[in-house]
């Protein structure tokens, strides 16, 4: 359950985002993209983080793999957090909420650009783990 829970928030989160910065802060995908950031955080601090490096990484990625892993949580809470605030009619005195999407986003493709090379380069089925199993004949 944990598994399905993950992926489908962490697919939700990618979609909800993309919508976000392409429309700023509309309302309901505000708040989906918040409610969805926030379950993915709670399941990885209640369970901790669902899967490690993997045997055929090596070397200081394989220390910076965790590492990095609860910097995408950290930086997906906050951002999640702030849309929120936001949304509650708060306001802060730093970058925009589209400027934050932007930023979560670039992190986001440095991630799906490590785990491409992992899977590709490195051949441990890295983007299995994060893919429903639907997708898995194609990768």
């Amino acid at each position: 359950m944990r598994r399905k829970a993950t992926i489908a928030l962490h697919w939700a989160n990618f979609v909800l985002l993309i919508l976000l910065v392409a429309g700023g802060p509309i309302p309901a995908i505000a708040w989906a993209f918040v409610l969805t950031g926030i379950g993915m955080c709670a399941i990885a601090i209640i369970q901790g983080l669902m899967n490690g490096p993997g045997p055929k990484l090596e070397g200081a990625l394989r220390t910076a793999h965790p590492w990095l892993s609860r910097g995408m949580y950290a930086a997906l809470g906050l951002v999640a957090a702030l849309t929120a605030w936001y949304m509650l009619g708060g306001r802060w005195g730093g970058p925009t909420l589209v400027d934050l999407y932007l930023y979560l986003i670039a992190a986001s493709s440095l991630h799906a650009i490590f785990h491409l090379w992992r899977h590709t380069a490195l051949g441990d089925g890295a983007l299995r783990r994060i893919t429903p199993k639907a997708m898995h004949s194609i990768l």
